[in-house]
């Protein structure tokens, strides 16, 4: 039986040594993402949550933006209307500089943020209206890959709201991880 286990080892220093192969490029897959987070594939919902977690454990954002599903073996990329996650609860603990505030997405990661998971406010072009989006993980360049905020849970983040500067602007934000993250401006006070 120990005979064997110095061929075994070799076996598996081998297969370490060995290159890995670039997945082959499936080109456009007929996966869509929707606004609302939920997956379609050739235009049919996918109603299982397993197989849709299993997706999001593939989904890679290249430097360009783009968005695409990749295995070792494969990678083809999809539609993303907005961002591929919504977060669609959020715990917080602590107040001011110690506090954390752990958001949890629809495909069911929890995900806390500060540093690398950054809170960030867009705004629409025409309505001004704000969109918050959170960091879930780094893309391959500088596109991160981001849940959107659900609208129940940005109302959760503005309570926990607290005045504070950015850049010599008075704005309104929250902390999490020790960073403060500005949802948006306060009013001038001859504004108000």
């Amino acid at each position: 039986m120990n005979e064997a286990l110095p061929a075994i080892n070799d076996l598996l220093d081998g297969a370490r040594a060995r290159p890995r192969r670039a997945p082959v490029e499936c080109g456009d897959l007929p996966f869509v993402i929707r606004r609302d987070g939920s997956w379609l594939y050739c235009g049919t919902p996918i109603n299982r949550k397993e197989l849709v977690c299993l997706f999001a454990s593939v989904l890679t954002r290249e430097a360009c933006g783009d968005f695409y599903l990749q295995t070792p073996a494969e990678r083809g990329r999809i539609v993303v209307e907005d961002a591929p996650f919504v977060a669609v609860e959020l715990n917080w603990t602590g107040i001011g500089p110690d506090q954390a505030l752990t958001f949890r997405t629809n495909v069911d990661q929890m995900v806390t943020a500060g540093r690398e998971h950054r809170i960030r406010i867009a705004y629409d072009v025409v309505t001004c209206e704000p969109t918050p989006y959170l960091t879930v993980r780094a893309g391959d360049g500088a596109h991160p890959i981001e849940a959107r905020i659900g609208r129940a849970v940005y109302y959760e983040l503005i309570a926990l709201a607290e005045a504070g500067e950015v850049n010599g602007r008075s704005v309104l934000g929250v902390w999490s991880g020790g960073c403060f993250f500005p949802l948006g401006d306060l009013p001038d006070e001859e504004d108000a």
